[in-house]
């Protein structure tokens, strides 16, 4: 065997932890909020934060809330993903709410949602890595679902 008796002097890294945040796009900012998330890991905060909102800044609006998954590695090193805004974020700009209602009815909505905006969203949506395979019939099924919950009453037609 070749190789036998040959050690790696590479350096051994390995994933500590996974985090998952909720950023402003564009703005993050090393505060209390993502500091009791990366400190205890060692992670450099204003590193991660230089880093996010040099590769969210540019695709999304500023102030647009998107999840993180961060791996902190051993050697104190991360890497991370950035995925789609919320659907409910989605639905809310599309229907033109500011915030969802106290109390959910399908016979009072408090707005009304296009299938054409779903069928955005549902575009929007398939962009995340774990839901490229997804039909986007599917997924305009689930995101119709959301609107409901939340309120909202998808238009059949126009005259609706």
């Amino acid at each position: 065997w070749p190789w036998a008796g040959v050690t790696c002097k590479a350096p051994k890294m390995s994933i500590v932890r996974y985090v998952r945040l909720r950023v402003p796009a564009g703005n993050a900012r090393p505060g209390p909020a993502i500091g009791q998330a990366l400190g205890p890991l060692g992670i450099n905060m204003a590193e991660f934060c230089k880093q996010f909102n040099d590769r969210t800044q540019e695709t999304y609006e500023k102030e647009t809330p998107l999840s993180v998954q961060l791996a902190a590695m051993s050697d104190r090193t991360f890497t991370f993903s950035v995925k789609t805004p919320p659907t409910s974020y989605l639905l809310k700009k599309a229907s033109g709410i500011e915030k969802g209602p106290e109390k959910t009815s399908l016979e009072n909505p408090i707005g009304t949602v296009t299938p054409e905006a779903i069928y955005e969203i549902a575009k929007i949506k398939q962009q995340d890595d774990l839901m490229w395979h997804l039909p986007l019939e599917s997924l305009s099924r689930s995101i119709i679902g959301t609107a409901r919950s939340m309120g909202l009453k998808v238009k059949e037609s126009e005259e609706a």
